[in-house]
């Protein structure tokens, strides 16, 4: 590819490092855009230009000032919508059709309940593994560090669970913009709930699912552990769904991204992937 041939040689350590920093995402957008490449190269060369100079300059980090710039003005929506669409084309509601004639209970929305002891999460865990295996299901996990259900919406919409930053940034930005649809269902100051949120490792609950269906217009489906009811359906608040995200809920425990048996993917995350090719190419590897 045009970018990875041409850029300017010898490339320094500094630079090399400066390139590993930034967003994976400005990656895959200059990579997937050949028409945009020629920008982006001439865009690249004077990023490396800069560092040199104020490495030459002792002017401190090399990638933190720069790469800055990148987060502040990164287009998230736009990226987004790439990689939901990539995702949408090869999706064929495979679960919506398999699962059509479960029954919904009504949804409410509510922050986490408390954390169930030990038997009876293990009691759960058996009730929602039976229930994926009679439904022909199968799991992607999650990792379990506090952001697995952003980590299953994101592999749901994008098909990577490394986006799982920006499903939380798209949820918090309709908490904070849409109040009045989530401030009676939060029993605390709302300002401290958004502030809590934010962080990452911080659970994600029953409304900020609401707010994920209500952001990226998604029919969030959950397969429960719950003993009452094995399926809750989240519907946007004032619009037709465009897509279904459908994620396994083991009470107030954990959330995984769902799939018919045999159709769970192997992810290999987008980062490793640059890396590797950025490495391969000036020889590092």
């Amino acid at each position: 590819m045009l970018f990875f041939t041409s850029l300017p040689s010898p490339i320094t350590k500094s630079s090399i490092v400066f390139l590993l920093s930034l967003p994976c995402s400005f990656w895959y957008l200059l990579l997937r855009n050949p028409t945009e490449s020629f920008i982006g190269e001439l865009s690249l060369k004077v990023m490396i230009g800069c560092v040199e100079e104020n490495m030459r300059n002792g002017s401190g980090s090399s990638s933190s000032s720069l790469n800055s710039i990148f987060l502040d003005t990164e287009d998230d929506h736009k990226i987004a919508s790439i990689l939901a669409e990539d995702e949408n084309l090869k999706s064929d509601n495979k679960l919506g059709k398999r699962l059509s004639h479960l029954n919904s209970i009504p949804h409410t929305p509510r922050v986490n309940g408390e954390i169930p002891d030990v038997n009876d999460a293990t009691e759960d865990h058996q009730r929602l593994s039976e229930r994926l295996v009679t439904y022909g299901l199968a799991e992607l996990h999650m990792e379990g560090d506090g952001n697995c259900q952003f980590r299953a919406l994101a592999d749901q919409l994008f098909g990577n669970s490394d986006y799982h930053k920006h499903v939380r940034r798209q949820v918090i930005k309709q908490l904070k913009h849409h109040k009045k649809l989530y401030e009676g269902y939060v029993p605390m100051e709302y300002k401290s709930y958004l502030k809590k949120m934010k962080k990452s490792g911080e659970w994600g609950d029953h409304v900020t699912l609401q707010a994920a269906a209500d952001r990226f217009e998604a029919k969030v489906c959950l397969v429960t552990s719950f003993r009452d009811t094995c399926y809750v359906e989240i519907l946007p608040t004032d619009k037709s769904p465009t897509r279904e995200l459908w994620l396994s809920f083991w009470s107030e425990v954990h959330y995984n991204s769902l799939y018919t048996t045999g159709d769970v993917p192997s992810r290999v995350p987008r980062k490793k992937f640059w890396l590797s090719r950025l490495m391969t190419d000036y020889g590092m590897k």
